[in-house]
């Protein structure tokens, strides 16, 4: 990334999660070096456009981050009509009937953990270890725009018509990225999601 920027590894996505919100807080705080862009993945943080990396990477040995509290972000209603192909599939891995994954989804508050793969996907975070599910053996070559997604411990809505291998439960007409819009994408990390039902027509 060049001499401006510093990556920093975590050991695991809560530890990522909680550190890209304590440096979220200190730049809000004034409290942080003059940073272009932090960009949170599942076990890094990259810091870029800083004038002085060495100097904040020997400062973060000092810091205390404390874990990620469940009310911190924004939060976003997403609403979703339970009409994906994939919806029996996932409801029988869960041990349920198909009526109760609204439910099921509805009642967990997920948060973007990073965002990656398309403009405006983020990943979600939140799913019950009794919830994470395998990716699909053979993957779709085309996914519709607004598909709401699972695969593994992760959420997520196509933001455009992609290839792409998650579990299709349903779908939203929310718009994930426009880049009309400020800021373009609907979804940030940090960010916290709720997915309410919405009647089939």
């Amino acid at each position: 990334m060049g001499p401006h920027a510093l990556l920093v590894e975590l050991d695991g996505l809560p530890e990522a999660q909680a550190f890209h919100a304590e440096l979220l807080r200190r730049r809000a705080a004034d409290a942080l070096p003059a940073v272009r862009d932090i960009v949170p993945a599942a076990r890094t943080v990259l810091l870029d456009g800083l004038a002085d990396p060495q100097a904040l990477a020997v400062a973060l040995r000092t810091w205390h981050i404390p874990p990620l509290a469940a009310e911190e972000g924004p939060l976003v209603e997403i609403p979703v009509r339970y009409d994906g192909p994939d919806l029996d599939d996932v409801a029988g891995l869960w041990g349920m009937s198909a009526d109760r994954v609204p439910a099921t989804l509805g009642a967990l508050e997920l948060r973007v953990a990073f965002c990656g793969f398309a403009p405006g996907f983020g990943y979600l975070t939140g799913l019950p270890t009794a919830l994470h599910l395998p990716r699909r053996a053979t993957p779709r070559t085309a996914v519709p725009a607004g598909s709401v997604a699972l695969a593994g411990e992760y959420a997520g809505v196509y933001p455009r018509s992609s290839p792409g291998g998650w579990q299709l439960i349903g779908t939203t007409g929310a718009v994930l990225w426009d880049p009309r819009r400020e800021p373009a994408a609907l979804l940030a990390p940090g960010t916290r999601v709720r997915f309410t039902e919405e009647p089939r027509t």
